[in-house]
């Protein structure tokens, strides 16, 4: 098996900006745990970052604070940095070839939104016959109100983790990857 690590959409938007992540507490520290154990066992890492395509964006704005990587993230190694501007990591972007350079076939995900990029990269990497690990305490979200209704961001990480458990991915927790790595 030779994975990828994607650390997808950790960005200050989440942090400071307009969409502060809230479940489930310690997302950051383990990504940042998932990232130093990938660069430890050489597992390729590709940071993922939104970047909105309307100049005029409330948020990811283009230039603006909230499109910065968090930096504690920013300062570790990875092998690539790509740039997105929807949902899904693959759309658009050079994400699919330079995994196909990295001869990975397993994909692992970490980072925000649960229910929004990383579900849907999940998604796109399933279609495209890749394997798929998905980080349960590594990725994160908030609670949402719409007009379709409400849902915590607790109720609303969990139903997107065991969709992906249903169909899509290994959901493992940070330990658990990490310890899968010296397996």
């Amino acid at each position: 098996m030779a994975r990828a690590l994607l650390v997808i959409d950790v960005q200050m938007e989440y942090f400071s900006g307009a969409l502060p992540v809230t479940h489930p507490a310690g997302s950051l520290e383990n990504i940042l745990a998932a990232m130093d154990a990938a660069v430890e066992r050489g597992v390729p890492v590709a940071v993922i970052q939104h970047q909105a395509a309307a100049p005029d964006s409330p948020v990811f704005t283009p230039g603006g604070p909230g499109v910065e990587l968090h930096p504690q993230v920013a300062v570790l190694p990875r092998n690539v940095l790509i740039t997105k501007h929807l949902p899904g990591s693959f759309t658009g972007t050079a994400l699919g070839g330079w995994l196909l350079e990295q001869e990975a076939d397993t994909v692992v995900i970490c980072g925000y939104m649960t229910q929004m990029c990383c579900d849907t990269t999940s998604r796109q990497a399933f279609h495209r016959g890749l394997k798929v690990e998905f980080l349960s305490d590594a990725t994160g979200t908030l609670s949402l109100a719409n007009s379709a209704g409400r849902v915590t961001a607790e109720e609303l990480h969990r139903a997107i983790l065991v969709t992906q458990a249903a169909r899509f991915a290994t959901v493992l927790t940070t330990k658990e990857w990490i310890e899968s790595l010296t397996a």
